[in-house]
């Protein structure tokens, strides 16, 4: 009977981990200049003070 390999499989899922990091750093990166305008709410009409 074969023995698990831990090391590959805690490698395989460290790649896993850092890939998704960078797939995340490089969606932040995409969206960013779009992000640096503010974006005001716009005005509620129906929750106006009384």
């Amino acid at each position: 009977m074969l023995k698990p390999n831990y090391a590959f499989a805690k490698r395989q899922r460290d790649l896993a981990k850092q890939k998704k990091k960078e797939e995340k750093r490089q969606r932040k990166t995409t969206a960013e200049p779009a992000a640096d305008e503010p974006q005001a709410p716009p005005p509620a009409e129906g929750n106006r003070p009384a």
